[in-house]
């Protein structure tokens, strides 16, 4: 067994798994999964640049990655950064401030490269034999990717929640004008999406992230969040629809109340559950299958 330890740095969270990884038969075995939301992205789409007190967030929570990973003596460490990174003029300081925290450089992922480690992540544990669109939503981005045993086609758009939700979102809950300008954009993204990536091929549709298993802890009724209830769950179209709808008539303190909701998605969750109904609407999946399982686990089965 390889122990190693996977950073993921998204636009609105920071993840961190540290894990043995059989080499020969790629088998995972977690050891620490843990999330921090740091909002790394606020205001990038505004601005072009990180927020110093992002930074901050972001750099308080690799130092307390820094020590996990030193306790548990990870004998490899990948660092990768996604959206907000990628967008932003100074992320030389945000390179900076991790090589001296982790003594590591973060690799600023392109798209295309987080939609194959997303791929690989999520499908990892599914059968072989089917096709599957793996759908990625992020904070800045979210991303498709078509394929069977590996990824055969994928694209990265800028859709995510985090940003959706600072380009549009004025009023609490969001008016029926805001909503229309949030899928406005959706659809528009869609369309670039479908020109490269075969969205309506796949046998099945696998849904990724916060925003997805936030949806499908609230459709489960479950009052609190559980990874093993949630991972490979199947969640209908009519389920998301009824959640997205509650989420798009609720205030932040009604969504706040909800008991699986993380402080961090409540401002956000809205627009994540536009992306995914939106898709499901595009594809025509009547259900999605929700995997807790993603680009984490891709970057940690890359080190071995």
């Amino acid at each position: 067994m390889t122990r190693v330890a996977a950073i993921d740095c998204g636009t609105n969270s920071i993840r961190l798994l540290v894990a043995d990884i059989d080499p020969a038969t790629g088998e995972v075995t977690d050891l620490d999964r843990r999330m921090t939301i740091v909002r790394l992205g606020q205001g990038v789409d505004r601005t072009g640049r990180l927020a110093p007190e992002a930074l901050e967030r972001t750099f308080a929570a690799c130092r307390e990655y820094a020590a996990v990973i030193k306790e548990y003596g990870a004998e490899r460490l990948r660092f990768v950064a996604t959206s907000a990174s990628r967008d932003a003029g100074n992320r030389d300081d945000f390179v900076r401030g991790v090589l001296d925290i982790l003594a590591v450089e973060p690799e600023v992922i392109t798209g295309d490269q987080e939609a194959e480690f997303s791929f690989t992540g999520a499908t990892k544990e599914l059968p072989g034999a089917e096709e599957y669109l793996v759908v990625d939503i992020g904070g800045g981005s979210t991303e498709f990717v078509v394929g069977t045993a590996h990824a055969r086609a994928a694209r990265s758009v800028d859709i995510g929640c985090v940003r959706l939700t600072e380009r549009h979102v004025r009023s609490d809950p969001p008016s029926p004008e805001e909503v229309a300008a949030i899928r406005a954009d959706i659809e528009a993204a869609l369309d670039v999406a479908e020109a490269t990536v075969p969205l309506r091929e796949a046998d099945t549709l696998v849904g990724l992230a916060g925003s997805v298993t936030t949806v499908a802890a609230i459709a489960l009724g479950l009052e609190a969040y559980d990874s093993a209830a949630i991972h490979r769950s199947r969640i209908s179209y009519d389920q998301v629809a009824e959640v997205t709808a509650r989420l798009l008539g609720s205030t932040h303190d009604e969504r706040s109340a909800i008991p699986v909701m993380h402080p961090g998605r409540v401002d956000v969750i809205v627009s994540g559950a536009l992306v995914l109904l939106a898709v499901m609407d595009r594809v025509g999946a009547r259900e999605v299958v929700v995997s807790e399982h993603d680009i984490l686990d891709g970057i940690a089965l890359s080190l071995v």
